[in-house]
């Protein structure tokens, strides 16, 4: 695909049969990525609950009465420890998130630092979500050593109000904005599902493939509504629309690793392969995915043996030693 994709383009590949679709993806997939490899990505939730934001899918926000609990930052060694045990099940991508609504220049963003380093000296890939970010907090954290930061956009600026009222979609992009411009690999994705048209989801993606830099990687989430949310009784995603996100999401950013991420605990593995196949080439791996299900180490290992997939190494080119 070129930068002069359109609404109308996008529509055209999404209405195509699911596996003609699912074929084209893979042929685009093939041509940057090796289709074998998988990357195991872990997420830990540093610092969870009392989130002043009313994301209308999110157990963390303190308006809603769910059954996540408010806790403070978490001790650095815990999180290095938990590092440990995800580069030993094969994960080399560690990101840490933090419900906030913006980082604040403080003892706890001085502790992220030293996480940041801490997972860099583990020869992890660092990544951190911490909500919206300045230009010099970004540049603090490319110092440190962060390889990559995720904001997502959720879904289309048009529908993007019916979700989330407390900070706005120009916000979410200014945050992108210093995060490119500091140095730091973009993380940036959606979540389908939120009861989106879509139209809207095509149109987050358009977007997504106007972003400069574009996204590095782009995770797809769908919806696992939570009891106490304003979504908690928004109906499943169809799993084969989930399919025909990825597929598209990979012949648009062919060059980004498309990261299967929340919801995938309640997604039957013959979908997962065909995800696989239309060019998803990351997971979120680890039994928490911060405050919602995920599958197990040992159910992702099985899987992707029994697919005869290959689990990614780390990139040798990074010097994580000097760090």
């Amino acid at each position: 695909m070129t930068s002069d994709i359109s609404m109308d383009s996008l529509r055209i590949l999404y209405d195509l049969p699911l596996l003609e679709l699912v074929f084209k993806a893979a042929e685009v997939h093939r041509k940057h990525f090796d289709q074998h490899e998988i990357q195991l990505c872990t997420l830990l939730s540093v610092k969870t609950g009392g989130c002043a934001e009313d994301c209308s899918y999110c157990p963390q926000a303190a308006r809603y009465n769910t059954d996540v609990e408010r806790e403070k930052l978490l001790d650095v060694e815990k999180v290095l420890q938990e590092a440990t045990v995800a580069k030993h099940e094969g994960s080399t991508r560690f990101c840490m998130g933090a419900a906030w609504r913006e980082v604040k220049d403080n003892q706890d963003f001085d502790n992220i630092l030293k996480m940041v380093k801490g997972v860099r000296k583990l020869g992890l890939e660092a990544c951190c979500t911490l909500g919206m970010l300045s230009l010099s907090q970004a540049e603090k954290l490319k110092e440190a050593g962060l390889t990559a930061y995720n904001h997502n956009l959720d879904t289309s600026e048009d529908y993007y109000g019916d979700i989330i009222k407390t900070r706005t979609y120009n916000d979410r992009l200014e945050t992108l904005d210093n995060v490119g411009k500091a140095g730091i690999s973009v993380c940036c994705g959606g979540i389908i599902g939120l009861g989106e048209s879509v139209d809207d989801r095509l149109k987050l993606l358009l977007t997504l493939t106007k972003l400069s830099p574009q996204p590095e990687s782009v995770p797809i989430n769908t919806l696992v509504p939570v009891p106490g949310t304003p979504l908690e009784n928004q109906k499943r995603v169809d799993t084969f629309e989930w399919i025909r996100m990825i597929a598209l999401a990979r012949i648009v950013l062919p060059k980004s690793k498309i990261r299967l991420s929340a919801g995938r605990l309640d997604i039957p593995k013959e979908a997962q392969a065909l995800a696989f196949m239309a060019g998803a080439n990351s997971i979120f791996t680890g039994e928490k995915l911060l405050t919602t299900g995920n599958p197990s180490w040992n159910s992702d290992h099985a899987l992707i043996q029994e697919l005869g997939l290959s689990i990614k190494a780390p990139e040798q080119e990074m010097e994580y030693a000097k760090v």
